[in-house]
């Protein structure tokens, strides 16, 4: 984002482990505390309810927000290309495969369901963006949902993911970004990337 005034929110629940880093004078960053869970699932589905709540509350002083796990590593540019009102990324374990191989949730008893005859693409949930309002919108209905869903005793099989999916299958993103912003390893050599530009990063949890 060279150029623009960008605003870092790190969300943590051991702030004291963030590194103090010197940055431009147009990038400022603010660390929020969360609280601990003992699982992935529950930290990743909590993201959700942190991000609308907090939105409601003080994200207001910016016009987009690129919501990213913290575990991603930049290896090339990444600008003003991937705004737009609600943007979504290929995964790329599934950018070319059949829509019948999605691992979307099909259990009609949950909130995340698409039957097996639905689905345009299969999205990450690591890495979207879109203007404020729009990840009000998002956020909050995959919260609801999952809310929805624990009451009932029942985890969406790719937790908030799921209903990330579940979400962007019937409020179409207005862009979708290449498997090249989130790119992983272990994926087969694909001759259609040919910069990457975002990649997985070895998780520690």
């Amino acid at each position: 984002m060279i150029g623009h005034r960008v605003i870092y929110y790190v969300y943590t629940d051991q702030p004291q482990k963030v590194e103090c880093i010197s940055i431009h004078k147009d990038r400022e960053c603010k660390i929020y505390k969360t609280s601990s869970y003992v699982s992935k699932a529950r930290i990743v589905m909590q993201r959700m309810e942190i991000l609308h709540l907090d939105i409601k509350r003080k994200l207001i002083d910016v016009h987009y927000l690129v919501c990213a796990d913290v575990d991603l590593v930049f290896q090339n540019d990444v600008g003003v290309e991937i705004l737009g009102d609600l943007v979504a990324t290929l995964h790329p374990w599934f950018y070319r495969a059949n829509r019948d191989s999605f691992t979307y949730e099909r259990s009609p008893l949950s909130q995340a369901y698409i039957p097996i005859d639905e689905g345009d693409f299969y999205y990450q949930a690591n890495f979207f963006a879109g203007t404020v309002q729009e990840i009000y919108r998002l956020t909050k209905s995959c919260d609801k949902a999952i809310k929805i869903d624990d009451s009932n005793g029942i985890v969406a099989v790719f937790h908030d993911e799921s209903h990330f999916n579940k979400y962007l299958l019937y409020h179409k993103p207005t862009k979708i970004l290449s498997p090249e912003y989130i790119w992983n390893w272990g994926v087969h050599k694909s001759s259609e990337i040919k910069t990457v530009r975002i990649i997985h990063g070895e998780k520690n949890m």
